[in-house]
């Protein structure tokens, strides 16, 4: 299934003041895979997330998605292909109501006005926001409105699925409910996400950005227990691998 690969080469962005975002990227994913993109603050990682459906258009190295560049050429084939949550949801829900807002993508594909219905429906319904559909975008919770935002990406019914800090905002239940559903996603998933427990749950891969480079690639597992890789990306150990605070304390006290 050649459409879901995402191969990115040797990718290199600079931002207008001269800032080097990313300084030579490399990663290939296949399909099905879920891997999470990690790494602190000014990492590089929602620069390079905004790579994967041409918000953002290569200034050195190259994005391949299924096969086909990133190009002027490709754009609107690649759009179609990778559906992108945003960090912040308000830049993604525009529309009056959440029903146009959900239903926007489909219609400008073309979509019969019924297929389009049944498409927002369900999106809804995934992500437990049916109630939501005829309420004004501005007067939702931020969780609520990370919830719309995903639907509207769902009804795109993309072939690979990029999303930029998902768990950002919600409560444990609704963090919970997400996880869930993405698990149900069986195609191409790219998460980047400070929630290392929620990559835990989802990503069998794992990519460190510092510095807009790899530090390191590989199982998450084995990724997530380096405590000295992760110190040195200024990252922590996500919890459910600290173990119990009180019974370390108890530990030392014994000592």
């Amino acid at each position: 299934m050649s459409h879901h690969l995402v191969e990115v080469k040797d990718l290199k962005y600079h931002y207008p003041d001269g800032t080097a975002a990313l300084q030579g990227v490399s990663f290939l994913l296949t399909h099905g895979e879920a891997v999470a993109i990690i790494g602190a603050n000014g990492a590089g990682k929602s620069t390079l997330l905004l790579h994967l459906n041409g918000c953002l258009m290569p200034q050195a190295g190259e994005v391949r998605i299924g096969g086909l560049p990133l190009n002027k050429n490709t754009l609107s084939h690649v759009r179609r292909t990778v559906g992108m949550v945003f960090q912040d949801p308000d830049d993604q829900l525009f529309m009056p109501i959440v029903y146009d807002d959900v239903a926007f993508g489909p219609l400008n594909l073309g979509l019969p006005p019924a297929e389009v219905d049944q498409l927002v429906k369900d999106s809804l319904a995934r992500v437990g926001a049916s109630h939501l559909q005829d309420r004004p975008p501005y007067r939702l919770s931020g969780g609520e409105k990370r919830a719309v935002a995903i639907a509207s990406v769902l009804a795109m019914s993309p072939d690979i699925l990029v999303m930029d800090e998902p768990s950002a905002a919600l409560d444990p239940k609704t963090r919970r409910q997400l996880i869930e559903l993405l698990k149900t996603f069986k195609h191409t998933r790219i998460i980047a996400t400070h929630d290392l427990d929620l990559v835990l749950d989802l990503c069998s891969r794992t990519i460190i950005l510092k510095d807009g480079q790899v530090a390191a690639d590989g199982p998450t597992l084995d990724i997530l227990q380096n405590e000295e890789l992760l110190a040195s990306s200024s990252l922590e150990k996500p919890l459910r691998l600290q173990g119990c605070p009180v019974c370390r304390a108890k530990s030392g006290s014994a000592d």
